[in-house]
C-alpha cells in the first residue's frame, strides 16, 4: 500500500479496483457514488423568533349543530370548548375570532380571508376546529371540508408572510370507530334524559390528514382510529386538557412537549357516563404530527 492510500483523509470515499461488469442483455453494471456528505452543524437548542409585534390570529371554527340532512346529532359541550380555547389563547397573546355554525363556503372563506392577511409583524398562526369529522375532513355545518384544502391556503407560496412561522392547526373531532379499552374495568351508570349530568358523548366519524410542509403542526384530539370523547357539560377531555396546560404551563413549557403533557394527562381519563353503555370504562389517547423546524415556545410578550 502507498503512502498516499494511508493517508486518505477522513470521510473518503473509496472506490473498489474491480473491472466494470457486462450485464445479460450487453449493459455495462456501474457502480456510482453519491457525492460527500458535508454535515452542518445545528443547534438543537435553537427557537422560533416569538418577539414580533403580535403574537398572531388564531381562528376558532364552533361546530354544535348540523344541516339535518347530514344526520350528525348536535355536539353538546361545545360551547365550553370554544369558550375555554380563546380566553387561553387570549391569555397568550392571540387575537381570537370565533364562529359558529357557519356553513362551509363561509368557512373557506374565512380561512382565506387569514391566510391573505399579512402577518410580517406576527409570531405564529393558530387554526382549531370543534367539529365531527371523517376521513379526511371535518364538517362544516352543511358540508364537509377537505382539511388539505384549509392547510394548502397557508402553505409558503400561498401566505409569504407566514414562511418559516409555526402554523398550528388543532382539530377536536373523532377520528376512527374503536374504543380505547382501559387495563382495569370501572363499575359506572348511565344518567337519564331528564337530569343535569355531564354525560359523555363521541364524535362522529374519523378524521387523518397528512400535514402540510415545514413549520406545521397538527394536533389531534385522539389517534387516528378511535373516538374522542365530549362531555356535555364541561367540554371534551381534550380541549379541557389543553387549556388547562396551557394556563399552567403555556408560557414556559415547550409546545410539543406540553402537547406530550395533555397526552398524559388525557390517557388518564376514562368514560364514566355515556347513553352508548359500550363506552362506559374506554379511555382516549391524543397525538399530534409536527413539522416544526425548531423549539417553539410562547414566552410572555413585554407590555
Amino acid at each position: 500500500m502507498s503512502g498516499l492510500e494511508r493517508r486518505r483523509p477522513a470521510g473518503h470515499v473509496q472506490l473498489d479496483s474491480r473491472p466494470t461488469l457486462i450485464t445479460t442483455d450487453g449493459n455495462q453494471n456501474i457502480t456510482e457514488v453519491d457525492a460527500l456528505d458535508i454535515r452542518q452543524t445545528l443547534d438543537p437548542a435553537v427557537q422560533y423568533k416569538m418577539n414580533h409585534q403580535r403574537r398572531g390570529i388564531a381562528l376558532i371554527f364552533n361546530h354544535e349543530h348540523f344541516f339535518w340532512h347530514l344526520r350528525l346529532p348536535d355536539r353538546r359541550g361545545t360551547l365550553a370548548d370554544r369558550n375555554n380555547l380563546k380566553c387561553s389563547l387570549t391569555d397568550l397573546g392571540f387575537e381570537v375570532r370565533h364562529f359558529d355554525d357557519l356553513k362551509a363556503e363561509d368557512v373557506l372563506q374565512k380561512i382565506y380571508e387569514a391566510s391573505k392577511d399579512d402577518h410580517s409583524n406576527a409570531d405564529c398562526f393558530v387554526c382549531v376546529f370543534l367539529s365531527h369529522g371523517e376521513n379526511d375532513h371535518v364538517y362544516a355545518y352543511d358540508a364537509q371540508i377537505k382539511i388539505e384544502t384549509i392547510t394548502d391556503m397557508f402553505r409558503g407560496d400561498k401566505c409569504q408572510s407566514l414562511v418559516g412561522k409555526p402554523k398550528i392547526f388543532i382539530i377536536q373531532a373523532c377520528r376512527g370507530d374503536k374504543h380505547d379499552d382501559p387495563v382495569i374495568a370501572q363499575d359506572s351508570t348511565d344518567g337519564s334524559d331528564e337530569s343535569i349530568v355531564n354525560d359523555t358523548e363521541v364524535d362522529a366519524a374519523g378524521v387523518y390528514s397528512l400535514p402540510a410542509g415545514a413549520d406545521f403542526i397538527m394536533c389531534y384530539s385522539v389517534a387516528q382510529g378511535y373516538f374522542s370523547h365530549r362531555e356535555t357539560v364541561n367540554g371534551s377531555w381534550y380541549i379541557q386538557d389543553l387549556c388547562e396546560a396551557l394556563r399552567k404551563h403555556g408560557s414556559s413549557l415547550e409546545f410539543t412537549e406540553l402537547l406530550t403533557v395533555v397526552n398524559r394527562k388525557v390517557s388518564h381519563r376514562r368514560v364514566d357516563m355515556c347513553r352508548d353503555i359500550n363506552a362506559i370504562g374506554k379511555k382516549q389517547i391524543p397525538c399530534f404530527a409536527s413539522m416544526l423546524t425548531k423549539k417553539l415556545y410562547f414566552h410572555p410578550k413585554s407590555k
